[in-house]
């Protein structure tokens, strides 16, 4: 049973026409402002974000 509750899932996502809820473009997001590995591991205060 859940090999086809599964499969009907998978199957259900590919043909429904649904929004996109997150996307991984969001200006507002800080994490992709930074280097990889951030040069600190945490912020003393945050910094203004500003979206152009």
């Amino acid at each position: 049973f859940s090999m086809m509750m599964m499969m009907i899932i998978i199957w259900e996502s590919m043909i429904s026409q649904r929004l996109i809820l997150f996307s991984l473009n969001m200006t507002s997001s800080i994490e992709w402002l930074q280097n990889l590995p951030p040069t600190e591991h945490s912020y003393n205060e945050l910094p203004i974000l500003s979206i152009f």
